[in-house]
């Protein structure tokens, strides 16, 4: 090569590397920042206004209520203390003939009835779904095997809401269930381990399945071991030492099987108190399994979003949820 090849060759190179350094330097423009639907404040008058169901006839199983200390200016909105739980019903004007039990989030410390309860609730029925929010018993607060007595309520739930699905107008063979962050990790688990006897019958409910059609996981917190867990949920649910057994018990990535139900999981990639791993090891685990799964990773968006910002992709995914469980739950 000759040394004007050389130089021209040596030109080129960095010409190219000045090319790819500006093509690596960020493009985006300045964005705004995201603003997600409140957390905080009362809870609406549609959550104000909705039918009550009490999800047991008698005493909830596994022991007594021992009602816990409440901090002052605890968010009204934010249920503790729950010694009977319950569902909300939100009915929409006409049915789509598919009705979905939400579980809201809250680290197993207390449950979300706000942004990831009625708000949810609202935007679901106007798209005619009938919606259940499932406000279920926390572990801490005087049960025994506390760790099986939020699962206890959700496999209850589908239970109840299939038994009054002629009454509300829906087909009890397509009924969803979703969930929010712990209440995410508490429908996987409703997902993976519906069948699992947990509670003697009470009444002719019972004897119906507990299995969802389908379930959406949003943010949600999957497995019980480090270091990708959320210290408090795994704290509130299994207590300061659980055994290797019961970690794996109730780490849900861990029991997908060929009964587990189509899942839909949306998480943000900055979520810093979920990571997304755990949305990731169970995409891994169902698509290991066979099972139909549908995963939207955003880029933005935090935890804890709830139906998310309206200008930005984390605001939608509840219009892909919908579309896809269209398609999940045939009708």
């Amino acid at each position: 090569m000759s040394k004007t090849q050389a130089r021209w060759a040596m030109s080129r190179r960095l010409v190219l590397s000045a090319g790819l350094a500006a093509a690596a330097a960020p493009a985006f423009a300045e964005r705004k920042a995201l603003v997600p639907p409140p957390a905080l404040g009362p809870l609406p008058a549609n959550w104000l206004n909705a039918e009550v169901i009490p999800l047991w006839p008698g005493p909830p199983p596994n022991g007594d209520f021992k009602a816990q200390p409440v901090p002052a200016g605890f968010p009204p909105g934010f249920f503790r203390n729950v010694a009977k739980p319950f569902l909300h019903v939100f009915r929409p004007a006409k049915s789509n003939g598919k009705a979905v039990v939400t579980a809201p989030g809250g680290a197993y410390s207390f449950v979300v009835g706000t942004h990831e309860g009625a708000a949810v609730a609202e935007a679901l029925v106007a798209r005619g779904y009938t919606v259940f929010v499932l406000i279920y018993r926390l572990p801490a607060e005087g049960w025994s095997a506390f760790w099986d007595v939020p699962l206890q309520d959700a496999q209850r739930a589908m239970r109840v809401v299939r038994a009054n699905a002629a009454q509300f107008g829906f087909d009890p063979a397509q009924v969803a269930a979703l969930g929010f962050s712990a209440g995410g990790h508490l429908i996987a688990s409703l997902a993976t381990d519906h069948a699992q006897s947990l509670y003697p019958a009470v009444d002719a409910a019972d004897a119906l399945s507990a299995r969802p059609a389908a379930v959406g996981l949003i943010y949600p917190v999957i497995t019980l071991e480090p270091p990708y867990t959320n210290p408090q949920t795994r704290l509130s649910l299994l207590g300061p030492s659980p055994s290797e057994d019961l970690v794996a018990r109730r780490s849900p990535q861990r029991h997908v099987s060929a009964t587990t139900p189509p899942c839909f999981l949306a998480h943000a990639l900055d979520d810093t108190a979920v990571p997304p791993e755990n949305s990731l090891m169970m995409l891994d685990a169902l698509r290991k399994a066979g099972v139909r799964a549908e995963a939207h990773l955003l880029e933005e968006g935090g935890h804890g979003f709830g139906l998310g910002s309206p200008d930005a992709p984390d605001g939608q995914w509840l219009a892909l949820f919908d579309l896809w469980l269209q398609r999940a739950v045939a009708g």
